[in-house]
């Protein structure tokens, strides 16, 4: 790639980014106002609920993102079903959970957020997750690097932060999805306090440093990870499969295995 084509891959990210940051927040304001006025919970057919707070996020994304990148198709939890002949072919497309942490939000525990990210060539190369009940906004491309904003302020960069040699780890898991493998995997290791967190905000943890390690059991599904993982590698950790390979992203079957997240 030469010069001129990293100037332009790298503006085109920021202004991505800038875009996707405005669709989130507006996303996470209408959760907020459904939250505010109370809703009803739903059952998916795979028995997975379903507020008005996901639908109103799904419709504000998908509304936005037709309107600016209407060549770009769209993933997304709560959108319609792409049969896998057609989405096999997708060189770019975004990957969107627009309420990541549907349970947290039942619970309203604060811990829910929503998740966008752009993908190229199967791999999420940009992601956005704006967390709304703590104003804090994360992004992050590999050309730009990681960086939040927290209560409207200015963005400031982040990364991770390795564990100091003989201090222990800090780990961070599911709160609502433990797994008992997981007491098995951390047998091994030096653990100085485990940290429990709802939603993609765990990678966002150790994105700004403020966990070392994330280990996953359990199923998710592609929408959960995606955004989370190109901030987190943005900001220099990395994700991988639990056999230490490369996450797989628009399979046929969206569902995730097991992966885990270092600093």
């Amino acid at each position: 790639m030469t010069q001129n084509q990293r100037s332009a891959t790298s503006l085109r990210m920021k202004q991505m980014i800038e875009e996707l940051s405005n669709i989130a927040r507006k996303a996470g304001a209408a959760i907020m106002e459904v939250r505010r006025k109370g809703f009803d919970v739903y059952n998916k057919d795979d028995k997975s609920p379903v507020t008005a707070a996901d639908i109103a996020s799904n419709k504000i994304i998908t509304e936005h993102l037709a309107k600016l990148y209407p060549e770009i198709p769209v993933l997304s939890e709560e959108g319609i079903k792409i049969p896998y002949d057609e989405r096999k072919y997708w060189k770019e497309f975004f990957l969107v959970d627009p309420l990541d942490g549907t349970k947290e939000f039942i619970k309203d525990n604060g811990e829910f957020c929503v998740c966008i990210a752009f993908m190229r060539n199967n791999r999420p190369v940009l992601g956005v997750v704006y967390a709304p009940t703590q104003d804090a906004l994360y992004s992050g491309s590999i050309e730009t690097g990681a960086k939040v904003s927290k209560n409207g302020k200015k963005s400031v960069s982040i990364s991770t932060a390795p564990p100091v040699e003989g201090e222990g780890q800090i780990i961070v898991g599911s709160r609502s999805h433990p797994s008992p493998k997981l007491e098995e995997y951390l047998s091994d290791i030096n653990v100085a306090q485990m940290k429990p967190a709802g939603s993609a905000i765990k990678f966002c943890l150790v994105a700004e440093g403020k966990a070392h390690l994330y280990p996953r059991f359990n199923p998710t599904m592609e929408w959960d990870t995606a955004a989370g993982q190109a901030i987190l590698e943005a900001a220099g950790g990395t994700m991988r499969g639990l056999d230490g390979e490369e996450f797989p992203y628009n399979k046929k079957n969206l569902r995730n295995d097991g992966f885990i997240v270092k600093a």
